[in-house]
């Protein structure tokens, strides 16, 4: 027996609940609420399915309401929750209201000098170079040392969300995905927040473009063109990571390298690089 305070503590969704209240019953366990008693005949049955779907509306329209009012907050300037970007840390506001005080997001002089920095190095490099690409910024940074918020190494798509993150010239946009599947959502449906800006507006848009000019070089394994041949048989001899599919000269050549090294940008694991075009010839000549 599976005790609840109520069935909308078990799902707030008719179709899930009663999904698994039918695979509970398969097994010999029976789903009971200490406040909805119900049997086991099929007019409790009904009724616990009618019970489901007002819970389940409810459920959305709690949903809809809380929305609004943290897209609303975030319009005031306010904070929502959740760990902020890079660069910011959560402050108190002077403005309270009822019981609770509202947040707001301030500079973290620490941390905001790490965002300085990759953008500096996307925009001129770092010295002995030109402007740098997303890999070799996350290359240097681990390099030197410079470690996460949370001490971990650089990747490329921690340093990508930081290129193009519009909250480093102080538009914070939120609302921005669906939570459960993350797809986007349309932009009538974001908000910007009002946040003190890292970087100046000149140079976030130097940077977007100096990317943009990148992209076909920078074009994520998984939107390549054509099947991987080697997805999960092909693991690389020094660390053991899987190969992932990369492309060179602007997409003209496709070749397999470890996947650590592509996304962290280090030179300590010094794997071969193995040709697509070999991967497939060397395929049907197998067959």
């Amino acid at each position: 027996m599976i005790l609840v305070h109520s069935f909308s503590r078990f799902f707030r969704d008719q179709f899930q609940l009663e999904f698994y209240v039918r695979r509970l019953a398969k097994s010999g366990v029976r789903l009971v609420s200490i406040t909805q008693e119900l049997g086991d005949d099929p007019m409790s049955n009904m009724i616990r399915q009618i019970m489901a779907l007002f819970d389940e509306y409810q459920s959305k329209e709690n949903a809809k309401h809380t929305l609004r009012a943290m897209k609303e907050n975030a319009r005031q300037g306010f904070w929502n929750g959740a760990l902020p970007p890079i660069g910011y840390r959560i402050v108190e506001a002077a403005e309270q209201r009822g019981h609770r005080t509202k947040k707001t997001l301030e500079i973290d002089p620490i941390q905001a000098e790490t965002v300085r920095l990759i953008f500096r190095l996307a925009r001129e490099g770092n010295g002995s170079s030109g402007a740098m690409g997303v890999k070799s910024i996350a290359k240097h940074l681990n390099a030197s040392g410079i470690r996460t918020r949370d001490g971990g190494r650089w990747g490329v798509d921690a340093v990508h969300k930081v290129l193009t993150r519009t909250t480093y010239v102080g538009r914070h946009r939120f609302n921005t995905k669906y939570w459960k599947t993350r797809e986007r959502k349309p932009e009538t449906d974001v908000v910007e927040m009002a946040v003190p800006p890292i970087i100046d507006a000149a140079e976030f848009e130097t940077v977007q473009v100096l990317l943009k000019g990148r992209s076909p070089a920078m074009t994520a394994p998984r939107v390549v063109s054509g099947p991987t041949l080697l997805t999960g048989i092909c693991f690389c001899a020094a660390c053991g990571g899987a190969m992932t599919l990369r492309t060179g000269k602007s997409g003209r050549y496709r070749y397999y390298t470890c996947c650590t090294k592509a996304r962290q940008g280090g030179d300590r694991l010094q794997g071969p690089h193995h040709s697509d075009g070999k991967a497939r010839q060397r395929r049907r000549s197998s067959h």
